[in-house]
């Protein structure tokens, strides 16, 4: 063989072998991650700062498919054998339903996993809290420096006389209504698998405070705005986006607990891109996006690694003092009676 056909044959092997890695890079450009999650500031959140790092990094280019988590639900059952999504984002109650209907694939380990609170994890192992807010009591701070009435310490505060018909509370079709009545059922000796006392505790002691039971949280500021509404069931993400629009609203935990409303993440059993999924999951969960969730959406991070300036933390749950000891509700209890606590509800205290 003469020198000069080793040559070629040299040349031709290095030909194929960048051949090879062209299409190989090709086709990891061309690979697409479809992304359900929640539309508004939240999706202003990810195409800004979550998902141009994680495309950055991976070559995986991100389709954001925008909707609440009963849309993105439901996207789910009218795909189900034909799954056109590979991660979705929901509510922790939704996920809970998403993952007894078998929507969702088991969790990959990771390093980032051991960093995360316990609240994080849920005990599938198929689906893992991201960032929470928690739910409490909103207050005009300014209407009860006025009238020297003392910050809401209890959940129980809410049934004071001086706030009749100055009570707003979501219905329990909402995360922040259903928390309420859990709350009031586990401080009157019930709890989740027996409700009976919180419908009693708002049938009895709450309804006569109550001016609305408002699901909309654009109606829900207008009800403190015009100062019809001093004080609410809601959460710390609500409370916050209603301050920094300059009114004088405050939040506080009450001392038998707030209650965790967490925004979880799944890999979409039967991805096509199940790899690239569970390592946006991962993304999601590592330090910089865990940053700007909070400092930009009003996450709670649940990566304990987290740290966030002072001027950072107002108004997002932080820190094993806040985040650490939220409450965390039975989620396959409820969902399993919700339609007729629903019902119930609208019989007995929404009337």
């Amino acid at each position: 063989m003469t020198m000069r056909s080793v040559m070629c044959g040299l040349m031709a092997t290095a030909a194929l072998w960048c051949g090879m890695a062209a299409v190989q890079t090709a086709e990891a450009q061309e690979k697409t991650l479809y992304v359900a999650a929640y539309g508004g500031s939240f999706e202003q959140t990810m195409r800004k700062d979550i998902i141009p790092a994680f495309e950055k990094a991976t070559g995986v280019k991100v389709e954001y498919v925008a909707g609440n988590s009963t849309d993105n639900l439901a996207k789910l059952q009218a795909q189900k054998g034909n799954q056109q999504i590979d991660v979705v984002i929901l509510d922790d109650g939704p996920m809970y339903q998403a993952v007894a209907l078998n929507f969702c694939a088991d969790l990959e380990k990771a390093p980032v996993y051991d960093q995360l609170y316990d609240l994080a994890k849920m005990p599938s192992g198929k689906a893992v809290n991201f960032g929470a807010v928690g739910t409490g009591i909103v207050y005009n701070k300014a209407w009860f420096d006025e009238n020297k009435i003392p910050v809401p310490t209890s959940w129980k505060d809410i049934e004071d006389p001086r706030f009749k018909k100055k009570l707003a509370v979501p219905p329990i079709n909402n995360s922040y209504g259903l928390h309420a009545l859990v709350m009031m059922a586990r401080l009157n000796g019930g709890g989740e698998k027996a409700i009976d006392p919180g419908f009693k505790e708002f049938k009895d002691k709450v309804n006569p405070n109550v001016l609305a039971y408002e699901p909309s949280p654009g109606k829900m500021t207008e009800l403190f705005q015009s100062n019809q509404a001093v004080i609410a069931i809601w959460g710390s993400g609500r409370a916050k986006a209603l301050a920094d629009t300059g009114f004088p609203a405050a939040f506080t935990y009450p001392k038998e607990g707030g209650v965790v409303l967490g925004s979880a993440a799944c890999q979409v059993a039967g991805s096509k891109n199940a790899p690239e999924a569970q390592k946006f999951i991962q993304h999601m969960l590592g330090v910089e996006a865990q940053t700007a969730l909070a400092v930009s959406a009003g996450f709670g991070p649940v990566n304990k690694t987290v740290e966030l300036p002072a001027d950072k933390q107002a108004g997002i749950p932080y820190g094993p003092e806040q985040i650490g000891k939220l409450l965390v509700v039975d989620w396959d209890t409820i969902n399993a009676n919700r339609e007729v606590w629903n019902k119930r509800w609208t019989r007995e205290i929404e009337r």
